[in-house]
């Protein structure tokens, strides 16, 4: 039997069949918009199910009771960052096997963050329909057959309603990929637009849609497949965005500190920095593997409720950055000690 309240459907397996079991967890597929989470039995973490939730999504937390991801310790924090990673990365539909098992706070939690990313949630009941909260017995509908329940995890779910990135504007389409990931080149000293006289004050500063009109991106510096596999799998959102950012441009943390969301463009090619009074802000080309982690730290960002002239990566740039200066400290491989601001201490 299942039980569908809108996105959300509820499989009662009350004899505990292997089979729904086996089916829920094939059904992780992130790569086609669907991810199984299993909720990590008796967790007492407030955030355990949100942290279920980034590991179903490919993120780690960094280890140790000094770790610098313990401010996802907070139930909003974590959950938010779930929130951005599940939008960030096209995600659609995601199961909860053994869904019987999590308290009411936690199914709570789970149904909050179904709203905020408007996926398809399918929760697998494994025990007998009258122990169903009444949050979960809205609505009902028989599945008859197994091969309805393989149907109904074979659906590609709703497109998320919150898209990370609007299209891309027709003259970026061909500009901005040029280079993108695959050259070392260094940025010019001066990448202001050319319609600017040197030193000229350019306030307030234009987006990076608005100057890559007029100014040609630099080359992103190429990264090593694991050290970018190892950005990818850092858990908060702007902490990833703003590691994959210092990786492929070598700039300082001055810059990245007034990068806005109008500084990514639409389809999140091309980057812009800022200097001290806007006299240089160059652009840089995104390579690809970092498309989806900017991708996850705007959505943090427009999640949180913030406009688009405001700093998305201030969040992590108080406290003389500590957070990033913990997790520089992790991944030596990266070589991110060298930018003024970045010294690990």
């Amino acid at each position: 039997m299942a039980l569908v309240d809108s996105d959300v459907t509820v499989v009662v397996d009350e004899r505990d069949d292997l089979f729904y079991t086996r089916a829920a967890l094939q059904a992780h597929r992130p790569g086609e918009g669907c991810i199984t989470v299993q909720p990590t039995p008796a967790n007492g973490s407030p955030a355990a199910l949100a942290h279920d939730m980034l590991y179903a999504l490919g993120k780690r937390l960094a280890p140790g009771p000094n770790s610098p991801d313990v401010w996802l310790d907070s139930v909003n924090e974590a959950w938010l960052a779930a929130a951005a990673w599940t939008i960030a990365t096209g995600v659609r539909h995601v199961v909860v096997p053994r869904a019987h098992l999590l308290t009411i706070r936690r199914i709570d939690q789970l149904l909050a963050w179904r709203e905020m990313t408007g996926v398809q949630l399918t929760l697998l009941w494994q025990m007998a329909p009258r122990r169903l909260p009444p949050v979960l017995a809205r609505a009902e509908r028989r599945i008859s057959s197994r091969d309805q329940f393989e149907a109904l995890l074979a659906e590609p779910g709703p497109i998320p309603a919150r898209q990370s990135f609007p299209p891309a504007a027709p003259a970026m389409a061909g500009r901005a990929t040029v280079g993108a990931g695959h050259s070392s080149a260094r940025q010019p000293r001066d990448a202001r637009p050319r319609s600017m006289k040197p030193g000229q004050q350019a306030h307030p500063c234009t987006g990076a849609m608005a100057t890559a009109q007029l100014s040609q991106p630099a080359p992103a510096i190429e990264l090593a497949c694991e050290d970018a596999a190892a950005l990818a799998a850092l858990t908060h959102p702007l902490i990833a965005g703003a590691l994959s950012v210092l990786a492929f441009t070598q700039a300082g943390l001055g810059g990245l500190r007034l990068t806005r969301d109008l500084d990514i463009t639409g389809d999140g090619c091309v980057i812009k920095l800022h200097g001290v009074g806007h006299r240089s802000c160059p652009l840089y080309a995104v390579p690809a593997w970092a498309r989806p982690l900017l991708a996850g730290a705007r959505a943090h960002h427009r999640l949180a409720g913030h406009p688009p002239g405001d700093s998305v990566f201030a969040p992590v740039m108080v406290a003389e950055a500590r957070h990033l200066r913990a997790h520089v400290g992790r991944l030596p491989r990266l070589d991110l000690t060298r930018p003024a601001g970045i010294l690990v201490p």
